[in-house]
């Protein structure tokens, strides 16, 4: 399955992406992840994790990660 998030910043350390909603991503089943800048420059990036993701990106929980969809929980889903 496919995870949809969005990155909500709560403090602009680089003075860059300004506040709030400022970036959508999905996590896709095998743990990659593609995140896409909302900005006048939008730019498309690709990272190994979403851990990898929030170590560069979140700033000491500056910049939260908000989930889109809700977990899916593979066992019951087997059922």
């Amino acid at each position: 399955m496919i995870r949809r998030f969005h990155f909500e910043r709560v403090e602009d350390v680089s003075s860059v992406s300004g506040c709030g909603k400022v970036a959508e991503g999905c996590v896709f089943s095998n743990g990659t992840v593609v995140l896409e800048w909302i900005s006048e420059h939008p730019s498309v990036n690709f990272y190994q994790s979403i851990r990898d993701v929030e170590f560069i990106h979140g700033h000491q929980g500056k910049t939260k990660i908000v989930y889109d969809d809700p977990e899916i929980d593979v066992k019951k889903d087997e059922n």
